[in-house]
C-alpha cells in the first residue's frame, strides 16, 4: 500500500482568491485503481467548489481514501484516520471522511473503532463525494454513510485532478472481479466485472494526453478480462491497438494481465505496436498445481510456462514482473520448493512475494493447514533470495547497452543527475535509473547508456538531447 502526496496547486482547483465553500485535504492509500478514484474524487470536489490543500493541519475536512485488500492494509488506512481523529480533537481539523475500500467492506469495524469519524462513504458513493463533504462540513448529523450497489457499466474517470506527476497516468479500463480466487475479497468490495466502452477509454486517453501524459499505465483488477460482459469477449487487443493510436503518448504500459485470457492475438497486438513498450504485469501467485487449484486459479502450471515462453519467443526484451503467495493453506514443503526453483528457472525481471494473509469471509478462510505467520515469512524471504541474485544478474546484464529513460524528477543525493525509469520499471513499483545529465525535466525521454549497476537500480548517462 503506499500513500499518495497531493499537489501542492492544481489547475483544477478554483482560482486562487476565488470564493471556495471551504478547504480539505486528502490522503489516498492503496492501489493505481485506487489512485484513479481518489483524482475522480478530487475532480469533483473541485468542481462543487472546495479548495485542495497539501497539508491536513487547518483544513475544514479531510478525506481518506481507504485501502482494505489485506489486514496490514487495513491496520495502516485505520492508524491514518486516527492520526486524523487526533489532529480533529486537537482542533486542528475540522471533519474526518472515510472513503474507498476499507469504508465498502468494514463500515461497521470502522464505526466501532473510530466512531468520531464524521462520514463514512463506500466505494461506489465517489461521485457523490461533494454531497458527503457538504454534510461533513456543516457536522449535520442526519446521514453518517452513503453507499452505493456497484454500477452496472463502468464509472467514467473524466475532469480528475491527478496526483501522479503530470508525465504518467493510470488509465482504469473496467471495475470489478468475475474471478472466484479463495483468498481475495476484491468481487465483495468492488462487485462484478464491468467494461469501460472502448469509445470511453479512448476519450480518456486523449484527455489525459492533452494534460501533459506521456505514459499510460493500463489497470484494472483484471486487465485481459476486458470485453467480456459487455462484448461477449474478450477485446483488449482491440483496445490497445486504439491507444496506441492516441497523439503525444509515448509508452503505453500494461498492469494486471491474467494469464488465462492472453491470447495468439494480444501477444501479437503487445509486440507488434509502437507505444506498448515490452513489459507485463501478469500476477501468477504459484506455481504448484494442487495450490493453484486450491485457489481456483484456473490455470495450471503446463499452461503457465507454455505462455510464458511464448511471450519470451514473440516479444524480445520482455521484462516480466509477477507476483506469488506464499503460505497459502496446506501448501507443503514440496510445493514451496517446486515454486523457488520455478522463480530461479525462469528468471523474472521483476518479482513480488507476499505472505498469504487470511481474509474473513473469503473460502480459503475454511481451508485446513493454515500455516504460522514465522514459516510464511521466512518462505517470502528465501524466494526473494533468489530473486535478489535474478534481478542483480539483469542489472548488471545491462551495462554497456543504451534505453530510452524516462525522467520523473531530480536526484536528491547526486548533483547533475535524474531519477529515471526504463521501459523494465513501473512508477513507484520497480527500479530506476540514476541518470547523469543537464537540464533535464520530469516527463522527458532521453536517450541514455548503461554506465554502472547499483544493486536493483541502474546508473547512466544522457546521450543526445531528450524529446
Amino acid at each position: 500500500m503506499s500513500v499518495k502526496s497531493l499537489p501542492l496547486s492544481a489547475d483544477k482547483s478554483p482560482a486562487a482568491g476565488a470564493a471556495t465553500k471551504g478547504n480539505y485535504a486528502f490522503i489516498s492509500l492503496g492501489c493505481p485503481k485506487n489512485t484513479v478514484d481518489s483524482e475522480r474524487m478530487l475532480g469533483k470536489l473541485a468542481q462543487d467548489g472546495y479548495s485542495l490543500q497539501p497539508d491536513a493541519a487547518g483544513a475544514d475536512v479531510v478525506i481518506v481514501n481507504t485501502c482494505g485488500f489485506i489486514e496490514p492494509a487495513r491496520q495502516e488506512s485505520l492508524a491514518v484516520i486516527r492520526e486524523m481523529l487526533e489532529l480533529k480533537k486537537a482542533g486542528k481539523v475540522g471533519s474526518v471522511v472515510v472513503a474507498g475500500c476499507m469504508a465498502e467492506r468494514q463500515k461497521d469495524v470502522l464505526l466501532e473503532q473510530v466512531p468520531e469519524v464524521d462520514q463514512i462513504v463506500g466505494v461506489f458513493g465517489r461521485e457523490e463525494i461533494a454531497a458527503v463533504v457538504d454534510r461533513a462540513v456543516s457536522q449535520r448529523d442526519e446521514q453518517r454513510s452513503l453507499f452505493r450497489p456497484a454500477p452496472v457499466r463502468a464509472l467514467e474517470d473524466t475532469a480528475r485532478l491527478r496526483i501522479t506527476p503530470r508525465h504518467f497516468a493510470y488509465l482504469k479500463v473496467s471495475e470489478g472481479c468475475d474471478r472466484l480466487c479463495t483468498y481475495c475479497a476484491i468481487p465483495k468490495m468492488r462487485g462484478k466485472h464491468v467494461t469501460k466502452p472502448i469509445e470511453e477509454v479512448i476519450r480518456e486517453a486523449r484527455e489525459l494526453a492533452a494534460d501533459g501524459v506521456r505514459e499510460l499505465i493500463i489497470v484494472a483488477q483484471d486487465t485481459t478480462y476486458y470485453g467480456m460482459d459487455l462484448y461477449g469477449r474478450t477485446r483488449l487487443a482491440e483496445l490497445l491497438r486504439e491507444l496506441d493510436k492516441v497523439e503525444n503518448i509515448e509508452w503505453i504500459r500494461t498492469l494486471y494481465a491474467y494469464p488465462e485470457h492472453i491470447s495468439d492475438e494480444l501477444i501479437e497486438t503487445f509486440a507488434g505496436s509502437k507505444k506498448i513498450i515490452p513489459y507485463l504485469d501478469m500476477p501468477l501467485q504459484h506455481i504448484s498445481d494442487r495450490v493453484l487449484k486450491r485457489m481456483i486459479r484456473r490455470v495450471d502450471r503446463a499452461a503457465t510456462e507454455k505462455l510464458l515462453y511464448r511471450l519470451r519467443e514473440k516479444w524480445p526484451d520482455l521484462a516480466i514482473r509477477t507476483t506469488f503467495i506464499t503460505g497459502f493453506p496446506g501448501e507443503t514443503d514440496a510445493e514451496f520448493e517446486e515454486l523457488r526453483d520455478f522463480v530461479a528457472q525462469f528468471k523474472f525481471e521483476r518479482v513480488g512475494v507476499f505472505p498469504y494473509s487470511l481474509e474473513p469471509g473469503t473460502p480459503a478462510e475454511k481451508l485446513d493447514g493454515h500455516l504460522p505467520e514465522d514459516v510464511k515469512q521466512a518462505r517470502v524471504n528465501a524466494i526473494m533470495e533468489v530473486q535478489q541474485g535474478v534481478a542483480f544478474g539483469w542489472a548488471e546484464a545491462q551495462v554497456g547497452r543504451e534505453h530510452p529513460v524516462v525522467i520523473d524528477g531530480p536526484d536528491p543525493e547526486f548533483a547533475n543527475h535524474f531519477r529515471g525509469r526504463t521501459y523494465a520499471d513501473a512508477p513507484e513499483i520497480d527500479c530506476a535509473v540514476r541518470v547523469k545529465g543537464k537540464n533535464l525535466r520530469p516527463g522527458d525521454f532521453v536517450r541514455a547508456k548503461i554506465t554502472a549497476s547499483d544493486g536493483y537500480d541502474l546508473v547512466a548517462r544522457a546521450i543526445g538531447q531528450p524529446w
